[in-house]
Order: structure tokens, then sequence, then C-alpha cells
């Protein structure tokens, strides 16, 4: 069954097609580095990816994650996603595959690390990237033993020679998808500066991956290597600055439960919005109706004076907002209280 496995995925399958979200992001790109959409110009929100091209808002959302983990765009309150000011002169950062993101994760098993390019790591890696590809178009409850091995074309057993069972592949799966962070070699110099780049590129992984958020636990965190140097970034942004060491992890737990408790809204989000077939907006335009009964008694009149015209909710502003704030208030705490003239 195993020798199955390994000529059916090296010589019997083709390889698979290119995700919708990368080819339509790749449409994007061209029209940043041609100069159709200059630095400042909006690029077109999720909504209209999906209108434009006729996919679900998450692999919309995906796109935006996309371009914004290359560093051609960034999200400005209030307006949206415009492209970066240095987009058109700036290479695309290289994003690695799954498989390439779940070679380092890779255990014989004994424990032991499998060497390059044998025939047990070339196995696991494609059972764990087929996993992550099928958690990410369908869900993680998708990404059972037997639909991964379907996808394999393998003998559901086969795969039990390479992971121990569903939740050893999810563990791997988690390692594999956070293994894709990427932290620069040159450090930018404030803390501040350093803890806004770590949350924006786990905002990002959570919207490439809408499974992991759920998946990860804060009470009783998962052992993951990939995960590590997010957390070594952080401890290290924050050293020096006069914190005992309760505060000073504590910071750390902090700025990752918030990102991580915004980022599980991205999954039920877009499982609503397939199974309804209504956009957050077209949803709650049908909810109006109920609303100006619940206002007609005229009992909350603040909520209806400042929600009557409408109010533009986008996920992605809602994590820059909270993020900011959550800043300023480590700045208090490490820097202490602004001076007053």
């Amino acid at each position: 069954m195993d020798r199955q496995l390994e000529a059916r995925g090296e010589a019997g399958r083709a390889l698979p097609p290119e995700p919708p979200y990368r080819r339509i992001a790749g449409m994007l790109r061209g029209r940043i580095e041609s100069g159709e959409l200059a630095p400042g110009d909006r690029v077109p929100s999720t909504r209209e990816i999906a209108r434009q091209w006729g996919v679900a808002m998450a692999t919309a959302t995906k796109v935006i994650a996309e371009l914004r983990h290359e560093g051609l765009v960034r999200p400005v309150p209030g307006v949206g996603t415009v492209v970066e000011s240095a987009a058109r002169t700036r290479r695309p950062a290289a994003v690695p595959s799954a498989p390439t993101a779940a070679r380092s994760t890779l255990r014989t098993p004994g424990g032991g690390a499998a060497p390059e390019g044998s025939g047990v790591a070339l196995a696991r890696e494609r059972i764990i990237a087929t996993a992550i590809a099928v958690a990410d178009a369908e869900g993680l409850g998708a990404a059972s033993m037997r639909r991964v091995a379907n996808e394999l074309g393998a003998a559901t057993m086969s795969l039990y020679r390479h992971v121990a069972d569903k939740d050893d592949l999810v563990t791997q799966m988690m390692d594999a998808a956070c293994s894709e962070w990427r932290f620069p070699a040159e450090h930018p110099s404030g803390w501040r500066e350093r803890l806004e780049l770590a949350a924006r590129l786990l905002w990002e992984t959570f919207r490439r991956h809408p499974w992991l958020a759920p998946a990860l636990s804060v009470t009783r965190p998962q052992l993951l290597a990939g995960a590590m140097p997010f957390t070594e970034w952080v401890l290290q942004a924050l050293d020096g600055r006069g914190l005992d060491r309760q505060t000073h992890f504590t910071i750390h737990v902090t700025l990752f439960n918030y990102v991580r408790g915004t980022a599980i809204n991205i999954e039920p989000e877009a499982v609503a919005e397939e199974f309804t077939g209504l956009t957050s907006d077209e949803w709650m335009d049908t909810q109006k109706p109920q609303l100006r009964q619940a206002f007609s008694a005229g009992a909350f009149p603040t909520l209806e004076r400042i929600t009557g015209a409408g109010y533009d909710f986008d996920l992605d502003m809602l994590f820059e907002f909270g993020l900011q704030r959550l800043l300023d208030g480590f700045a208090t705490l490490i820097d202490g209280p602004p001076r007053r003239p």
C-alpha cells in the first residue's frame, strides 16, 4: 500500500491545478506591476472580487491575503485595501507551498527527522499538503483520513504508515501552516513595529488557512516547532523593556489571542455565505425589517442613530483598528503614559 501511494503520487498523478485565489491574485499582481493600479489606488474589495470572478468570499479573502503577504497592498481604515507605495519596485516574497512548508516538520515513525528525499519524507509531505489543501477549500472537518487518501489515489490504511491518526494529521497540518512564517533578517527598530509585523503575519496566515485559528488553543497550546519563531520574535521585541517575566509573556499571549480571536470569524462567515449564498452585507439587508421593528418603540435611540444609515463591516478593518488600540495600551504599559503639554 505504501509503495502504491509513492508511485501514484510521483508518476501517476498530474500536478494539481493552480488554486483560483492564486490565479486571481496573479491577475491583480499584473495590474499593479504594469502600473494600471498605481500606489495608493484602491484594489477590488473581497466582495468585488467575489462578484467579478464568481468565487466564494473565502476565496476572495485569500486573494487579498496573498497580495498582502507579498507586500503589494495594505489595508487603510475607512478606505479599504490600497496598493503599497513601493509595490511596483518590490519583488514579491516567495510564498512556500504547503509541501515545502511541511518539509521542516517531518518525523519518522520513531520520532527522528526523516532524511531529505527519502520515500517516507515525500509520502508524508504529500499527505500533509493534500490535507491542508482540502481544509483550506472545505474546512478542517472535510480533511478526514479517507478523504485525503482518496485525493492521493491511495488506500486509507496506507496513510497510517506516516500519521498516527486524525489528531496527528491536524497537528502536522498546523505545524506546516505555521512554518510558512518568514520574519525579516533586519529587525524593525521599535518594539511596536515588531509586534505589528508579527500580528499582521499571523493574521495573513489565518486568512490563507481559515481552519487554523479555531484549531489552535490558547489555554492548552499545542507544541508546534513551526509556531515558535512567532513567540521568539515577540518576546525578543519586548526584551530589555523593564517588564517582569509574567507581564513579558502575558503581552505575547494577549497579542496572539487577539489575532486568533478575531480570525475565528473567518471560517464561519465563509461557511455561512456558501450555505446561504448571501454576503454579510446582503444578509444584513434581509434583517432590516426586524431592525425597524426593534427600533420602533424608541428604546434604543443611540443604536438607531449610529447604525441607521448602515455600517460597513469589514473584518480586515476591524482587525487593524483593534490591533492599533491594543498596541496603544501596550505602549502605556511599556513606555509610560504619554506626556501632556
